[in-house]
């Protein structure tokens, strides 16, 4: 990594400061720039430059963050080649990684749920309307800052062009791309998947800010595979002791994470509208009783992937 390592150099106006992560096929740096301020920009390994298909996510990536233009959305500031060094600039988002929030803080109150779940139906609504699935939805791929209650989506390296053929697709034939504990079950078969897989993928993240779990408990990747196209997912009122939160808001949850597709909301934002209005029946806190804390599985995906920089801009490089 030593001679990859850009730190200290000027590259198209951006001065890298700092290398804040680094993954299988790209490092992220925090740089400054004169007029854009502090950013991350993104490098594909030397390694990785020869391989088309992650030459072809990683120009992927940049060309679905042009076009997704949404105040949820990390903005994409530029991309380009230098030296034979493809990179790509985004906005530094403020806050953290939704995912270790969610690990200190879940089970979430009702209220802030129902905003960070609307605000990523926003996001996904956007790429939604201009003909994309992000197809790896979770906690990782999202900046929240609690502060200001403002939530941005990140990462579309694995996302997908809802007129995408079979033959163009950058995933093999019987395999799938996402994170496993947070993945459709139709996307398993590596099948082109329409925007009710993200709708589904939501769901499991409001389910995890509910309750502090997820909906399965497999102990191994192999274990979630299996449970995800036989069982059916834990009942929302059943994730945990002392957690109750009546008969409509898990209707809705346990809809989102229906196995078929067209069991579950026209979109993803009338799911989050109508888990929004659920969570506001009650103005009660969701527990009765103050569950035992405990970590979320850690069933990691196929395709993937700690506080300061690392951790709040792992999401833009957890891909090997």
């Amino acid at each position: 990594m030593a001679k990859e390592n850009l730190v200290g150099q000027n590259i198209a106006g951006y001065s890298i400061e700092e290398l804040v992560g680094e993954g299988g096929t790209s490092v992220v740096y925090r740089a400054a720039h004169a007029e854009h301020g502090t950013v991350a920009f993104k490098a594909l390994r030397d390694k990785m430059r020869q391989d088309k298909t992650a030459l072809a996510r990683f120009t992927r990536e940049a060309n679905f963050g042009k076009r997704v233009l949404h105040p949820n959305v990390i903005k994409t500031i530029e991309t380009g080649q230098v030296e034979g060094i493809p990179y790509l600039v985004i906005e530094w988002a403020g806050g953290d990684l939704l995912e270790n929030y969610a690990k200190k803080n879940a089970p979430m109150p009702r209220q802030e749920v129902a905003n960070v779940v609307i605000q990523i139906a926003d996001a996904v609504g956007a790429a939604h309307q201009s003909g994309i699935v992000h197809r790896d939805l979770k906690p990782d791929n999202a900046m929240y800052d609690h502060a200001t209650g403002t939530l941005k989506l990140l990462d579309f390296g694995i996302a997908a062009a809802t007129d995408t053929s079979q033959d163009e697709r950058l995933t093999r034939a019987g395999y799938f791309v996402g994170t496993l504990m947070y993945v459709a079950p139709e996307a398993l078969s590596g099948a082109l998947v329409t925007p009710a897989a993200d709708q589904y993928s939501l769901a499991t993240i409001a389910y995890l800010l509910l309750t502090g779990s997820l909906p399965y408990l497999a102990k191994s990747p192999r274990e979630m595979f299996t449970q995800l196209l036989s069982q059916p997912p834990i009942p929302l009122n059943k994730a945990r002791p002392g957690l109750e939160f009546g008969g409509r808001v898990e209707t809705v949850v346990m809809r989102g994470l229906s196995r078929e597709p067209g069991d579950r909301f026209q979109d993803v934002m009338a799911f989050a509208k109508e888990l929004a209005d659920a969570l506001q029946e009650s103005p009660s806190a969701a527990s009765v009783r103050s569950p035992t804390p405990g970590p979320a599985s850690s069933t990691s995906g196929t395709e993937g992937t700690d506080d300061g920089l690392l951790s709040r801009m792992k999401g833009l490089f957890r891909r090997g």
